[in-house]
C-alpha cells in the first residue's frame, strides 16, 4: 500500500508544481505584453507624428516616402540576420538592446539642431525599422520558450490583442498629442514607452535565443495541419539535427534560414504567401486615404479612423475568442485557419471600397479584422513548430519576406492608383492574395490526404501480418495486445 500510494503523491506534487510553474510563465508573459503594448503605442504613435514631421520638415511628400522606403529597408536587412543573432545572443538581450535603440535614437531626434535634422530623421528610420523587425522576430520565435508549446496559441493571442489595442490608441491620439502639445512632446512620450519596454524585459527573466538551448524538443517540428504531426517530425527532424550547428553558429544564416522553410511540406509556401498577404496590405493602407477623400473631402480622416477602430475591435474579438478555443481544447488553429483566414480577410478589404453604406461596411470591417487576427495567430502558432533551432531564422525570413511585399506594393500601389480607381487596384492586389492562399489550401489538403492514406495503409498493413491463419505470432500478439 505504502509503494501504491507514494507515485500518486508524487504525481500530485508534480502536477501542483506544473501548474505554478505554468502560472508563474503565464503572469511574466503577460507583463512582457503589457510591455510589448506600450511601446508598439510608442511605435504607433511615430508612424504619424514621424511622417508629419518629415514633411512639414522638407515640404515635400517625396520625403516622406523616402522615408518609409529606409524604414521598410532596414526591416528587409534585419529580417536577413536576425536568425543568425539569435543563434548567438539570447532573446532577452536582443529585445532589450532594441527598445533601447529605438529610445535612444529618438532622444538624438529630440536634442538634434535643425542644421542635422535631415540625418537624425533618417538615422532614426534606420534603427526604428530595423529594432522593431528584431524585437518581432525574437519575441515570437521565443513564446513556446517562454510558456509552453502548449501555450503558444494563448499567448500568441495576447500579444497581438496588446498590439491592436496600442495600434487603435496610438493613431487616435497621434493627431491629438502633435495638435496640442507638439511634435518634441510627442518624441518624448514615444522615447518613454521604448524605456518602459526595455525596463519590462530587463527586469523579467525570458527564455529563447542562443539556438533555443540547442536542440529542439521531440514533437515541436512543424507540421503542415494543426502542428505536430508525425509526418512532419521525420520530414523536419533530421533537417534539424544536420544543420543545428550552423544555426548555432550563424555563419550560415542563408541555407539554414531557407532549410527551416524546408523543415516542413509546403512551409516556404505559407511564408510566400505571408509576402503576398503584406503585398495586399500595402493596397488598403495606400487606398484607403483616397477613398476616403471621395466620401468627405471636407474631413478625410474620420472614416480612416472609424475603419481602423473598427478592425482593431474584430481583431480584439477574434483573438478572445482563439484564446477561449486554446484554452478549451488544447489545439492551435493551424494551418488551414491561415488560409481561410487570408481569403476571408482579402475578399473583406476588397468589399470594403465597393462603395457600400457606411453600416455595412463597417461589418465589413469587422470581419476583416477577426480574419487578419485569424491569420497572425495561425500563421505565428505554425511557424513556432519548427525546431528551437531553425525557428528565428524562418521567422526572420518571414519578416524579410512581408516586408519586400509591403515595401514593393507600396510603389507599384502608389503609381496604380493615379491611374485606376481604388476598387481596382485593392481588388487586383488582394485577388493575388486569394489566389496564393487557394493554391495553399489545396497543397495542405493534398498532404492531409496523404497522411491518412499513409496511416490506413499501415493499419491495413499490421492487420495483414496479425492474422493468425499466417502463423506471425509476434504479429498476433502485437496488436492482440
Amino acid at each position: 500500500m505504502g509503494s501504491a500510494d507514494g507515485p500518486k503523491a508524487d504525481e500530485t506534487d508534480g502536477d501542483a508544481r506544473k501548474a505554478r510553474d505554468t502560472a508563474v510563465s503565464e503572469r511574466r508573459f503577460r507583463f512582457l505584453v503589457a510591455g510589448y503594448a506600450v511601446s508598439s503605442y510608442g511605435t504607433f504613435l511615430n508612424m504619424v507624428a514621424l511622417n508629419l514631421f518629415v514633411y512639414e520638415t522638407t515640404g515635400r511628400a517625396l520625403a516622406m516616402g523616402l522615408f518609409m522606403a529606409v524604414r521598410l529597408a532596414s526591416g528587409f536587412v534585419a529580417g536577413l540576420v536576425v536568425g543568425g543573432l539569435l543563434a548567438r545572443f539570447s532573446a532577452k538581450s536582443i529585445m532589450l538592446w532594441a527598445n533601447v535603440g529605438q529610445g535612444a535614437v529618438m532622444l538624438v531626434l529630440i536634442l538634434a539642431p535643425d542644421g542635422m535634422l535631415t540625418g537624425a530623421l533618417m538615422a532614426v528610420s534606420v534603427v526604428i525599422g530595423a529594432c522593431g523587425t528584431l524585437f518581432m522576430v525574437a519575441l515570437r520565435s521565443s513564446i513556446p520558450e517562454m510558456v509552453g508549446e502548449d501555450r503558444r496559441a494563448w499567448a500568441n493571442s495576447l500579444s497581438i490583442t496588446g498590439r491592436s489595442l496600442a495600434m487603435v490608441a496610438g493613431f487616435a491620439s497621434a493627431g491629438v498629442v502633435v495638435s496640442l502639445v507638439g511634435y518634441t512632446a510627442a518624441f518624448l512620450v514615444d522615447m518613454a514607452t521604448f524605456v518602459a519596454c526595455a525596463v519590462t524585459v530587463a527586469l523579467l527573466p525570458i527564455a529563447g535565443g542562443k539556438g533555443a538551448g540547442g536542440s529542439a524538443p521531440e514533437g515541436s517540428e512543424a507540421s503542415e495541419g494543426s502542428g505536430g504531426s508525425k509526418g512532419s517530425e521525420r520530414s523536419g527532424g533530421s533537417v534539424a539535427g544536420k544543420d543545428a550547428s550552423a544555426a548555432k553558429s550563424g555563419r550560415r544564416w542563408r541555407p539554414v534560414a531557407f532549410l527551416a522553410l524546408a523543415a516542413a511540406p509546403g512551409m516556404g509556401l505559407m511564408v510566400a504567401l505571408r509576402g503576398v498577404d503584406a503585398f495586399g496590405s500595402s493596397s488598403h493602407n495606400a487606398a484607403l486615404p483616397i477613398y476616403s477623400t471621395s466620401l468627405d473631402a471636407s474631413n478625410p480622416a474620420v472614416f480612416v479612423s472609424a475603419f481602423w477602430c473598427v478592425w482593431a475591435l474584430g481583431n480584439i474579438g477574434a483573438q478572445q475568442v482563439i484564446q477561449r478555443y486554446a484554452q478549451r481544447t488544447g489545439r492551435s488553429v493551424g494551418a488551414l485557419g491561415f488560409g481561410y483566414g487570408t481569403v476571408v480577410m482579402s475578399a473583406a478589404f476588397i468589399a470594403a471600397f465597393a462603395g457600400f453604406p457606411l453600416a455595412v461596411t463597417a461589418v465589413i470591417a469587422l470581419i476583416a479584422g477577426a480574419a487578419d487576427g485569424l491569420t497572425e495567430v495561425a500563421y505565428t502558432s505554425h511557424l513556432q513548430t519548427l525546431p528551437a533551432t531553425l525557428r528565428g531564422h524562418a521567422f526572420g525570413l518571414s519578416a524579410t519576406f512581408e516586408n519586400l511585399g509591403f515595401g514593393v506594393g507600396m510603389i507599384l500601389v502608389a503609381a496604380a492608383l493615379d491611374r485606376f480607381s481604388p476598387l481596382a487596384v485593392v481588388g487586383w492586389s488582394h485577388g493575388a492574395a486569394i489566389v496564393v492562399a487557394v493554391v495553399f489550401l489545396l497543397r495542405v489538403a493534398g498532404v492531409r490526404r496523404a497522411e491518412r492514406t499513409g496511416r490506413a495503409g499501415l493499419r491495413k498493413e499490421e492487420a495483414v501480418e496479425g492474422r493468425p491463419d499466417r502463423g506471425d505470432r509476434d504479429g498476433a500478439e502485437v496488436s492482440g495486445g
